[in-house]
């Protein structure tokens, strides 16, 4: 019997430990709740900056690649953070009065300026029309390079005669700058259109010729014993071989040659030109129209960026085994 009372006792005891920690109350819950609210924001702004840092990063490597390759990755973003970094200095820069709006306008000055040539025109001529010009004058030029320059390095490379001919002329002029002989095609040619177009050839023509060159000197001998062994020609070989191997250098020379086409378009239109981006800024520079001025360079950089990008697709398309 004590026994039972004793059990029955502990039982009573063991119920009245036991019934406390059921029992909740709406206060408890209360208190309880709001430690979760810190946890859910420390979650968002981790996911925010793991959404940065994906939008930042490199990328995942190519196949195959373990650590990935230098310079590897992506880089637009990068690339448009800069930009706006650089235009807001600028907007800041002028804004707080850093600089005189006759050395730099700001960048709502330059934006009238060029709705006002684009509507209204600059030295008798709109943009569309100065644009063209010097359109018409780059690319024409790039496209009597084109036909010239890279048959003549490929042909540098894959005969000595044409080696011995070409080269000391093309490594003569190839450093000089274009103002140096601007006054001798003005004496050959006149000051027509002629002159400034063989003008832009030139520069255009050196580093294509010489990219064409170095593409040839680039072809693994392996290919072309491979080829001869298989009965090939010397002109199949040329075709088929050499010249697909050359064509990843064949495409940067002609990266390169239109840069320095740009560059020289400016020293062209210094010849009794009437209309042209480069005519437009050297005429705005002579009355101090710094915002035309910095309008022009805008335009020629935005239009040599665009062709740039159109190549590089193009060597995506044409050579996709490109640095594979």
């Amino acid at each position: 019997m004590m026994a039972n009372k004793t059990l029955d006792g502990a039982d009573l005891m063991a119920d009245d430990t036991t019934e406390p920690p059921a029992r909740t109350t709406a206060a408890s819950k209360s208190a309880e709740a709001p430690v979760t609210k810190p946890a859910v924001t420390q979650t968002q702004s981790v996911t925010l900056l793991q959404r940065l840092g994906k939008l930042f990063a490199a990328g995942p490597v190519k196949p195959g690649d373990s650590f990935g390759a230098p310079g590897q990755g992506r880089s637009l973003a990068i690339s448009i953070v800069t930009a706006l970094s650089l235009v807001g200095l600028w907007f800041v820069a002028t804004s707080a009065g850093w600089v005189k709006p006759l050395f730099l306008p700001s960048p709502v000055a330059v934006v009238e300026r060029f709705w006002e040539v684009l509507t209204e025109g600059f030295a008798n001529a709109t943009l569309l029309e100065h644009t063209g010009w010097s359109m018409l004058r780059v690319f024409g030029a790039f496209a009597l390079a084109l036909v010239t320059a890279v048959p003549i390095g490929i042909f540098m490379g894959v005969n000595r005669v044409a080696r011995g001919l070409f080269d000391p002329i093309i490594e003569f002029y190839r450093p000089l700058p274009p103002l140096a002989y601007l006054p001798l095609v003005i004496i050959w040619l006149g000051i027509g259109e002629t002159s400034k177009i063989v003008l832009i050839y030139m520069a255009i023509f050196a580093p294509m010729a010489l990219s064409a060159r170095a593409g040839v000197k680039s072809v693994a001998i392996e290919q072309i014993h491979a080829a001869y062994s298989m009965g090939a020609s010397r002109w199949q070989v040329v075709r088929h071989i050499i010249l697909k191997s050359a064509l990843p250098e064949i495409l940067t020379g002609m990266r390169i040659g239109i840069g320095f086409g740009w560059t020289t378009l400016v020293a062209a239109e210094m010849v009794a030109a009437q209309a042209g981006l480069g005519f437009m800024v050297l005429n705005a520079a002579e009355f101090l129209v710094t915002d035309v001025v910095i309008m022009g360079i805008i335009v020629i950089g935005v239009i040599a960026y665009l062709f740039d990008l159109l190549m590089r697709y193009a060597e995506r398309k044409l050579v996709p085994w490109k640095g594979r």
